[in-house]
């Protein structure tokens, strides 16, 4: 999913599903790597819906010394994160029904979304959103892959805790 993302030192990306928070600290590694200026470094935020995820990637991400580099919220990441918007990269690490509209409003012209869509089970298909610079989206399918379900108001309707 990374090499998806087609990832560079300074983006800012946008994680939704911090999980155990490892994915999170990869893509720090890629776009804000210790051995480059903190000046030039991106940034992830990663938004994870349920609070003990969310504590427990926190403290993961800590842990293997990515916290200047990561922020975790807890929150609907179906709804993105405006706050930090426009986004370079919008990594989702959970199955949606649809694409949230909220995520393709805040990839910015000429950023990458790497999204899995489709329906709760087995299968779904793993989109690859480019924004074009004149606000165009174009996908394209990189493939069937299974994924837990996108949950939140953009989200399958199923609960979560």
């Amino acid at each position: 999913m990374n090499e998806a993302l087609e990832l560079e030192v300074g983006h800012k990306v946008l994680e939704v599903g911090a999980g155990s928070g490892w994915h999170a600290s990869t893509i720090a590694e890629i776009i804000a790597p210790s051995d480059v200026p903190k000046d030039k470094w991106g940034h992830v935020y990663t938004i994870e819906i349920i609070p003990r995820l969310a504590n427990f990637a926190r403290e993961n991400i800590a842990r293997a010394g990515y916290s200047d580099r990561v922020t975790v919220i807890c929150g609907d990441g179906s709804l993105g994160y405006p706050d930090e918007a426009p986004y370079d990269r919008i990594l989702v690490t959970a199955a949606a029904p649809k694409i949230p509209e909220p995520l393709k409003e805040q990839l910015k012209p000429g950023g990458i979304m790497v999204i899995p869509v489709g329906e709760v089970g087995f299968y779904q298909t793993l989109i690859r959103i480019r924004k074009m610079m004149d606000g165009r989206i174009i996908e394209e399918d990189l493939g069937g892959v299974a994924f837990v379900p996108l949950v939140g108001k953009y989200g399958h309707k199923i609960g979560y805790r």
